[in-house]
């Protein structure tokens, strides 16, 4: 569901047509064939991803990937997808050389022996009336909880009367708060502040916001926002495989716990606790710990999956119990003798 993420303006709110030589299999492999960017501002940064996915049992192998036009920038993520795989062709659309409507023609080759074209279609209209400085909301990384903000210059020339009328977006993590700063005629000056909320789950950010305009012809604009919310605490792997040993043979793997603010490792124990687990830590306060987890095998055979919660926290945080738990969950195999 889109939502109007604008109420007043000055308020802060809550707010490729199919080639038809080409194989049927390799154009399945594509969540879509064509894309249409729209109406886009003129120095927004506008990108779309075509997912491609290997149904098949056999690997397929891109060979190459060409626009037709300059206004077009594909970029593939992965040249040979195994049965099963998937791979990400973004397309960006330019919007600093070109200007007014535009079309491209994306071919992309699929090598011997199961070689094949198929033609994805991207179009858009760049307009010169409308300008974003920047070109797209970009957070970076934010810690959870903490929230961001970042401002966008948004410049008209053109029509008497032009104005912005609402921000929308189908996302409820972001707040705008929009300011006309000057009108002269037919120019209009706004600063629109794009705040990520406190309450924005982790995870990768990529969002759109449209503004809609009292351009009855061209409405609708929109402004891309990235950004990922990272956890105060995180460790890494989550999925700890040890591999396979032998009675009496011992293992050592290395857990990585990052946090955004210095935190202590107040506890490493096993969900059911077992001697053939051991963990070495410390108690100082430091973004990164490095775990050490050792696996000593013993005289019975079998596959063993254990979870390891790791307890973190400042000792004040102990003290009042206000822990964060992370958990871990290790794999062995021990060998029969």
């Amino acid at each position: 569901m889109i939502r109007s993420l604008l109420l007043v303006a000055t308020l802060v709110v809550s707010f490729a047509a199919q080639n038809s030589g080409a194989q049927d299999w390799a154009t399945k492999m594509f969540d879509r064939v064509e894309y249409d960017f729209g109406s886009l501002a003129r120095g927004a940064k506008s990108e779309h991803t075509f997912k491609i996915k290997n149904h098949f049992e056999e690997d397929i192998r891109i060979q190459s990937v060409q626009s037709s036009c300059g206004c077009t920038i594909p970029q593939i993520s992965k040249e040979v997808l195994a049965s099963g795989e998937e791979a990400e062709l973004v397309t960006e659309f330019d919007t600093i050389k070109f200007k007014g409507p535009h079309s491209a023609t994306i071919t992309v080759t699929f090598a011997p022996p199961f070689s094949a074209e198929v033609r994805l279609q991207v179009r858009g209209y760049v307009r010169q009336d409308v300008v974003f400085e920047p070109g797209r909301i970009e957070f970076g990384q934010v810690p959870a909880a903490d929230g961001a903000s970042q401002a966008v210059a948004i410049s008209y020339a053109g029509q008497d009367g032009w104005k912005i009328e609402d921000v929308r977006s189908a996302s409820d993590n972001y707040e705008v708060e929009l300011r006309e700063l000057e009108r002269a005629g037919s120019r209009v000056e706004y600063e629109m502040l794009v705040r990520l909320k406190e309450t924005a789950p982790t995870g990768y950010l990529s969002d759109q916001l449209t503004l809609v305009t009292s351009d009855s012809e061209r409405r609708y604009i929109p402004l891309m926002v990235e950004g990922r919310v990272v956890p105060a605490v995180d460790v890494e792997p989550k999925s700890l495989h040890l591999g396979v040993v032998r009675p009496g043979e011992s293992v050592t793997k290395q857990l990585v716990v990052r946090g955004t603010t210095p935190f202590r490792i107040l506890d490493v124990a096993c969900e059911k606790p077992d001697d053939c687990f051991q963990f070495a830590a410390n108690d100082k306060e430091r973004k990164l710990h490095l775990i050490p987890v050792t696996f000593t095998a013993s005289d019975t055979p079998g596959k063993i999956v254990e979870t390891i919660q790791i307890t973190t926290g400042s000792q004040i945080a102990a003290d009042s119990g206000d822990q964060k738990a992370l958990e871990v969950v290790a794999h062995v195999e021990v060998l029969e003798d």
